[in-house]
């Protein structure tokens, strides 16, 4: 049942943001009245990314309302919050696809909309984009204006200060509008406040500043005096110091659920020259009481009443492979004092909120900073603690080089428990993790594990921990397939596959979760199975004894195939020279869109049905 629109008289008018700016500006607080109870209902019925774009509805009205989106390039960091965006940018009667098979893009997507200045996903790139974008404005000479949105979490990235400090450096006329919604609004973000950064953001005293700045640029002595002087008043008024030292003009903090407010600062900033900082406070599930008591819980939801006080509870037949590991990891160190837990800000993903709270001396969380999360291994292991980063397979993507020179170029033992490796679903081409395989395969040192089910995941994790080098111990989003986990914690011998059952002529080579499909392929097509278990080493004996009986190898695997564990398995083909075909089962080159994870697994042939027939096609040809 999707969201009547009638319900909504004034939104329903809204088909761009064009419409949005003819409208006088005292009708704006209605309008977001109706943008939030949009919100609720359509993403109740939807499920998707919730609670942070109920804390942007005011900010997004006011930037589309001042700024001539889209020849003004607004660009959004991640994209949770960029709900309402995409409301008052034409797809609001597709809200209710969003997240699902061929329906709305999770994030923004420069395929899917002209409002959409740069595709996100991932944390803190959008003042980097921004600052490029306002270059090339300034060239243009046609008086565009860019404003890059972050939140606070995402401004713990060094990429964002990285761009923070180039900004300040070649002073391109920008806007960086920081939602701050850890922030609670107290007195000092109230009218008075809000009074001051009119004042700041007004054209009078940018023209003071910038005239006294010339009349003073002769007079050193004077001129110190009185930067020190500004530097003194804004250590007591404005919290933003730290953003005068990049370069940036600071305005703020502000109401960012006071449209008016936020429109009248904006409009006053748009004119303002050289880089601008706008920060803005708001609260993650504003106006819906439950979001805003938990908004780490509303972040993502399912479908949900929103007359209840609780979200639907998930009956999983079997614990996630985020729990596996948790539930690891507590275990784990309760037997080795030595133990550090490292995330980089995914605490609740990465299964890891009983550790934090049962072992807060050994729980680091690092923020958005992946780079810094694996270093920072990297450096407890130097001092012979046994560190443990819990990181998205996506996420290590941005600490390749970290992996390389400061983990595996020292042979440094730290285990990476890479989460939520293969299809995901429906966060879509941002948030696959596809890559890791043939990104860690050609790394020295490393040794790559992939687990088939959940007590191989917990004895591999133990594996991986009592290694003296570094491991990757890499499993997929939701639930295994319902095994025993044993309590009991044994080492896996390094590189050694095991043979699940015996055929002829075709041996199916699993790396990771697919053993049940094989297994069942194997009895339709009198296949020998073999859980390959370690993608780097390989288990070259088992496969010198598959090449002996067999002559087809098939390889099956939760990932893309270029460069993947099949790939290591044809390696070894050519380089012994064997007589033997091989045929190479996963993800093709390509970045997968969004859909649930069996629809995907469906669309490339990742099923029984599918594997059977690209088995039986490879065959005959």
């Amino acid at each position: 049942m999707t969201v009547k629109i009638d319900d909504y008289p004034l939104l329903q008018q809204l088909d761009t943001p064009d419409l949005l700016r003819k409208l006088p500006q005292h009708k704006l607080p209605e309008i977001c009245h109706e943008l939030r109870d949009y919100l609720l209902n359509s993403v109740s019925r939807s499920s998707g990314h919730f609670a942070s774009g109920l804390g942007t509805v005011e900010l997004t009205v006011a930037l589309h309302y001042v700024y001539e989106t889209p020849f003004d390039r607004l660009v959004w960091d991640v994209g949770h919050q960029a709900y309402p965006h995409k409301v008052l940018t034409g797809r609001r009667d597709q809200l209710a696809t969003i997240r699902q098979k061929d329906g709305l893009h999770p994030f923004p997507y420069r395929g899917e909309s002209e409002y959409d200045t740069f595709s996100v996903g991932h944390s803190s790139t959008s003042i980097s984009a921004a600052l490029a974008m306002a270059v090339a404005a300034e060239r243009e000479e046609k008086n565009r204006r860019v404003v890059a949105v972050i939140g606070d979490g995402a401004m713990t990235a060094g990429m964002a200060f990285e761009a923070l400090n180039h900004a300040g450096d070649i002073k391109s006329d920008m806007l960086v509008v920081l939602n701050d919604n850890e922030m609670s609004i107290s007195e000092n973000v109230g009218a008075l406040n809000s009074h001051f950064a009119r004042i700041l953001s007004g054209s009078f005293y940018a023209s003071f500043r910038e005239g006294s700045k010339k009349l003073l640029s002769g007079m050193p002595p004077i001129k110190e005096l009185a930067s020190r002087a500004e530097e003194h008043i804004k250590g007591m008024v404005v919290p933003g110091t730290i953003f005068e030292e990049f370069g940036f003009n600071y305005i703020g903090p502000i109401d960012g659920h006071d449209v008016d407010g936020l429109v009248d600062t904006l409009r006053n900033m748009r004119e303002l020259k050289g880089p601008q900082i706008l920060h803005v406070v708001t609260k993650k599930g504003k106006g819906y009481e439950p979001a805003e008591q938990d908004p780490i819980g509303y972040h993502a939801v399912p479908k949900f009443n929103p007359q209840e006080v609780s979200l639907p509870k998930k009956s999983a037949p079997s614990p996630t492979y985020s729990k596996i590991f948790g539930d690891w990891l507590c275990d784990m160190a309760a037997q080795d004092p030595k133990l550090v837990a490292i995330t980089p800000a995914m605490r609740e993903g990465s299964g890891m909120v009983r550790f934090s709270k049962e072992y807060p001396e050994q729980y680091f969380d690092a923020a958005i900073a992946e780079q810094h999360a694996v270093t920072l291994g990297a450096g407890f292991a130097c001092e012979g603690y046994n560190p443990v980063v819990a990181i998205y397979s996506t996420f290590l993507q941005r600490a390749y080089d970290q992996l390389i020179h400061d983990v595996a170029l020292q042979n440094l033992p730290v285990l990476f428990a890479v989460d939520r490796a293969g299809i995901v679903g429906a966060d879509g081409e941002t948030h696959q993790g596809t890559f890791d395989l043939p990104f860690l395969r050609c790394i020295p040192n490393l040794v790559i594990m992939a687990p088939a089910d959940e007590n191989e995941c917990r004895q591999m994790l133990f594996t991986g921990h009592r290694l003296q080098q570094p491991s990757v111990v890499r499993y997929p989003r939701g639930t295994g397939p319902g095994v025993v986990i044993e309590t009991e914690m044994s080492s896996l011998e390094i590189g050694k596959a095991r043979k699940i059952q015996k055929g002829k002529e075709i041996a199916i080579l699993n790396f990771g979760i697919f053993l049940s499909e094989a297994e069942t392929v194997a009895e339709q097509l009198n296949a020998t199975v073999v859980d390959m278990r370690f993608v780097k080493p390989l288990d070259e004996e088992m496969l010198a004894l598959l090449v002996a009986e067999h002559t087809l190898l098939v390889t099956l695997e939760d990932g893309v195939i270029n460069g993947g564990a099949g790939s290591g398995v044809n390696e070894w083909v050519l380089r012994n020279k064997s007589p033997v075909s091989v045929l190479n089962l996963g993800y093709p080159d390509e970045f997968i869109k969004h859909g649930t994870q069996p629809e995907m697994y469906a669309q490339y042939g990742m099923t029984v049905e599918g594997i059977h027939q690209q088995i039986i096609a490879f065959k005959n040809k």
